[in-house]
């Protein structure tokens, strides 16, 4: 198995020092500090920008008490449990500790060398304690929950100074649904190189782990569209099944049309459920899904505005559980069954503050406006995003997580691995068998398939 950085694997390599360096000059208020890994420079600004954690704290703080998990998260604390408590021996022999955490940071369990876990003990690595960014700045557990995919901190590129004798690997297991973080397992060494094979383990493990939650959405997913059918026998309205984020899993015809997806198309596995072209409907679905995990009988509505007419269109939404499990919600259109929602809140940003997406170039940070991008493009945990500055890297990994962002500001998702700005689209071109393709404004006229289930949803999108 490969480590998660091979070439920078243990505390003593060459750039050490230059990220020590970096590190003091970071902290003393220098923004653009060099020799040190982007999502390293991104994790500081986020430490001193928005948490404001003193880099010389020495311990972690004890965790706030939460009792607010689920079944579902109960059963990732166990599998992962029994994963690292498997590991503890192999471990132990590197000297090293494995630690599992909730979605808080907050330590669950630890185990491995008994000497290691004494110094771990020291800087409350230990349970109870929290090891969320927010609390102890940028560490393998806090700095996992904060992005996708596997990190490793180590020395100087923990934000606070007295972990700078540690080497940390985390990796967070996240909701297939919300893609909100659950759990995070990671491995600790004390002054010491990670094994090599401390990537490939945490990243197998969560594979596991996601695999299960997958399977458990898919049924979830089965089992609303069920209800769908059902609540469809009883009205006539215009009908919906979305599930807790807002993502589509079935509509009717008339539905189909003000949501500009395809009708009675089943999409029930969450990797591939339907982005609707209705902003504020994204909004509704998450408020539902807060308020309903409160109150299983509330029901709620509100208008949404639509393409179809310059008039909001009243809806209303049901939550759907299922054996005492929020499912989604069926959303009812031209209905104004039960309590009024309030106002939804702005977009984020406002007119003084507008949205940005954060990108990387070399050791920089470049803030770009939503407007100045065309298209982003995945490449494994990697996102591409194509600019009128070039091509650089999103700072977010992964696509889905820039799409749940970027879905109410007039970007579209029209192919597994491509989010387009539909206001940057210059040209359609159709393609052999009903293929087609995107040219994007720009110099070099990029050309972005569009899947063939998504046709209907981009005409619709385009008014073509």
């Amino acid at each position: 198995m490969k480590d998660v950085h091979p070439h920078e694997a243990t505390l003593g390599n060459p750039g050490r020092g230059t990220v020590l360096a970096a590190w003091e000059r970071f902290v003393q208020g220098e923004d653009h500090v060099r020799g040190v890994r982007p999502e390293v420079a991104i994790s500081w600004h986020r430490c001193r920008e928005r948490y404001r954690v003193d880099p010389h704290l020495t311990a972690a703080p004890a965790a706030v008490e939460r009792s607010d998990h689920t079944v579902e998260h109960d059963v990732v604390f166990t599998e992962l449990g029994g994963m690292a408590a498997s590991l503890a021996p192999e471990v132990n022999n590197l000297s090293g500790i494995v630690t599992v955490a909730d979605a808080t940071g907050r330590v669950l369990a630890a185990w491995g060398d008994q000497t290691t876990l004494a110094k771990a003990h020291e800087s409350n690595l230990a349970p109870w304690s929290c090891w969320s960014e927010g609390a102890v700045g940028t560490n393998g557990m806090g700095t996992a929950l904060e992005v996708r995919g596997p990190v490793l901190i180590r020395g100087a590129e923990h934000w606070c100074q007295a972990f700078h004798s540690w080497v940390c690997a985390g990796i967070a297991v996240r909701d297939v649904v919300t893609g909100e973080p659950i759990a995070v397992l990671n491995i600790s060494n004390w002054r010491t190189h990670l094994p090599e094979a401390t990537g490939g383990w945490l990243t197998q493990a969560v594979t596991r782990t996601q695999s299960m939650l997958r399977r458990r959405a898919r049924d979830t997913g089965t089992e609303l569209a069920a209800a769908f059918s059902k609540a469809r026998e009883a009205s006539g309205a215009a009908l919906a099944a979305v599930d807790t984020v807002g993502k589509v899993v079935i509509a009717d015809d008339q539905a189909s049309v003000h949501m500009s997806v395809p009708a009675h198309t089943p999409a029930v596995d969450p990797a591939v459920r339907w982005n609707s072209a209705l902003p504020d409907l994204i909004g509704v679905a998450r408020y539902a899904s807060k308020h309903a995990a409160l109150d299983p009988d509330w029901v709620g509505s509100t208008q949404i505005f639509t393409h179809l007419t310059d008039e909001p269109t009243p809806i209303s939404v049901r939550p759907v559980f299922l054996a005492g499990r929020l499912a989604g919600h069926l959303i009812s259109f031209g209905s104004s069954d039960g309590a009024q929602l309030p106002p939804m809140e702005g977009r984020k940003g406002s007119p003084g503050q507008p949205r940005r997406l954060i990108a990387l170039r070399d050791d920089r940070m470049v803030l770009l406006r939503l407007r100045e991008v065309h298209f982003a493009e995945s490449d494994g945990n990697d996102v591409w995003l194509s600019t009128d500055q070039g091509r650089l890297r999103a700072a977010s990994q992964g696509l889905d997580k820039l799409d749940g962002e970027l879905a109410d500001a007039g970007f579209l998702r029209v192919h597994r691995r491509y989010v387009v700005n539909l206001r940057r689209v210059r040209e359609i071109e159709r393609a052999y068998k009903g293929e087609m393709y995107l040219v994007m404004e720009g110099t070099t006229n990029d050309m972005v398939p569009v899947s063939r289930r998504n046709v209907p949803v981009v005409r619709r999108a385009l008014g073509i």
